[in-house]
């Protein structure tokens, strides 16, 4: 990075540097090497679906850093906490990333079963940007049954919406909305692999004690709803 590069943004494990009006830099702050989320999202935008632009990383940088397009707009969160969209219509946008993304082949996995799989994908994790949502932070990406990936955002959801955060009434409107969209049998998914879902989220080592204590109402609201 140059000396005119500046922190725009800091995540649980990654800051983010604007290196120009165009491109950021994310850089890993525990040694992650970024290269197979490079991989992933450069397959996934050849695909057509939502990412941010990822740039060849130059010869010598560090494995830690990703490059990448540099996006306008809010989070999912930050329209809905505005009023700019219902928890509702963030849950139709979030059931349609999840119906397109698992739509699209397997990257890596010869089961014809396997997808690409978020399992982070949660209304922080949606910029709301003027050409449309798009996805960020694959860091958590895998190839395997999009159930779990089901799973993983409705858990999300719930943690959200039984920890007494001001956004919780939305968030369990939004739960509700997702779960009852009429194109998946999220009921059905979710409850198969919603233990695998709380193993993930409990081995989660930036989750506080207050979000690994909520997991098991979380887990119970998503199956009441379902």
């Amino acid at each position: 990075m140059g000396m005119t590069d500046r922190l725009i943004g800091s995540g649980r494990t990654a800051d983010v540097f604007a290196l120009d009006d165009t491109w950021v830099l994310r850089r890993y702050r525990d040694g992650t090497d970024a290269t197979d989320e490079a991989a992933v999202m450069t397959y996934l935008s050849e695909q057509g679906y939502p990412v941010p632009p990822i740039r060849r990383a130059e010869p010598g940088a560090p494995r830690t850093d990703l490059v990448m397009g540099r996006l306008t707009g809010p989070t999912m969160a930050e329209a809905a906490m505005r009023g700019a969209i219902t928890p509702e219509e963030a849950a139709v946008i979030l059931a349609r990333l999840l119906h397109t993304l698992h739509a699209l082949p397997a990257r890596t996995s010869a089961s014809p079963a396997d997808r690409v799989l978020h399992l982070d994908l949660h209304p922080e994790n949606v910029i709301l940007t003027p050409e449309g949502p798009v996805v960020i932070d694959w860091s958590t990406t895998e190839e395997g049954p999009p159930g779990l990936d089901w799973a993983m955002s409705t858990l999300i959801l719930a943690e959200v919406a039984v920890s007494g955060r001001p956004e919780a009434a939305g968030s369990r409107a939004a739960l509700a909305a997702l779960l009852t969209d009429a194109a998946v049998d999220v009921s059905a998914t979710a409850d198969s692999h919603l233990a695998e879902a709380r193993a993930r989220r409990a081995a989660n080592p930036t989750l506080g004690a207050d979000e690994v204590r909520w997991l098991d109402a979380a887990v119970e609201l998503v199956r009441e709803s379902s």
